[in-house]
């Protein structure tokens, strides 16, 4: 993930499964949403997930990448399910791992310092 220079979005960067890699710009609004009601890991044997892809500048200029309008979750037993709605674009559904939701909680929180919360 990387945030923009005004912080009111990041640009997020999922690995998929058998797909090439996603971007996506979620708003701030969404940010402090997700921070506040992703699940914090309570298992000290939790394995890392891998490393996530790295956010480049093409990323950043890339006129395709959708941005995130609204944001519907779903805890499933040791999984999430995140159904984007984009701009435009289909809407993106994705289903992370317990390891990559604790990995998104931290990075979310790490870079919330850098964002603007509206809603406070």
């Amino acid at each position: 993930m990387s945030c923009d220079r005004v912080g009111n979005t990041l640009l997020a960067k999922f690995s998929t499964q058998g797909a090439s890699d996603v971007c996506l710009h979620i708003p701030a609004n969404i940010v402090f949403w997700l921070i506040k009601h992703l699940p914090v890991n309570q298992d000290p044997t939790l394995q890392a997930p891998p490393p996530p892809p790295q956010v480049t500048q093409f990323d950043w200029q890339n006129p395709n990448n959708p941005k995130a309008i609204s944001l519907n979750c779903r805890e499933l037993p040791g999984k999430l399910r995140m159904a984007f709605n984009l701009d435009r674009k289909p809407n993106l559904v994705l289903v992370l791992d317990r390891s990559n939701v604790e990995l998104l909680r931290q990075i979310l929180v790490m870079y919330s310092r850098e964002l603007i919360d509206l809603d406070a």
